[in-house]
């Protein structure tokens, strides 16, 4: 009898989860910074810490849909070639252990950073997960 007088909530329970689960999914991923922010003024070393919603962090070499794991760009004019796996060089840093944040010694001075999701070869996803370029400077 409880479970008849319950079934209407739990059918609105099981669709309104059903519901989130898509919105969730169909969301666009982004990759962002947590901190430093766009235009802050940081003393070395930095901490950077990275975000992403839409997918979720994998290792590098695990292959899982709908994950990647990040590589920071540093002082880049241009971004790299999507098409190819990320270089590996003091301008592009792999966090190929799902690393979610770093410290980084960086000069006094003006510096770009940018967050590039790769999968589990480096390379960028079909449609590229990156986020805007910030610049920080940091105090001699």
């Amino acid at each position: 009898m409880l479970i008849a007088k319950l079934k209407p909530q739990l059918i609105g329970l099981s669709l309104a989860s059903a519901l989130l689960s898509s919105a969730v999914l169909a969301a666009e991923p982004s990759v962002y910074f947590i901190e430093p922010s766009d235009g802050a003024v940081v003393s070395s070393p930095v901490t950077v810490k990275f975000g992403l919603s839409g997918m979720g962090v994998a290792p590098a070499g695990v292959e899982r849909d709908n994950t990647g794991h990040h590589h920071l760009l540093i002082d880049l004019d241009e971004a790299p070639d999507l098409s190819k796996p990320i270089a590996a060089d003091a301008h592009h840093k792999h966090f190929g252990g799902g690393q979610t944040e770093t410290t980084l010694e960086l000069a006094p001075g003006e510096h770009t950073l940018q967050l590039l999701l790769g999968d589990y070869l480096h390379r960028p996803h079909k449609t590229p997960v990156m986020s805007d370029k910030i610049t920080i400077t940091v105090k001699p």
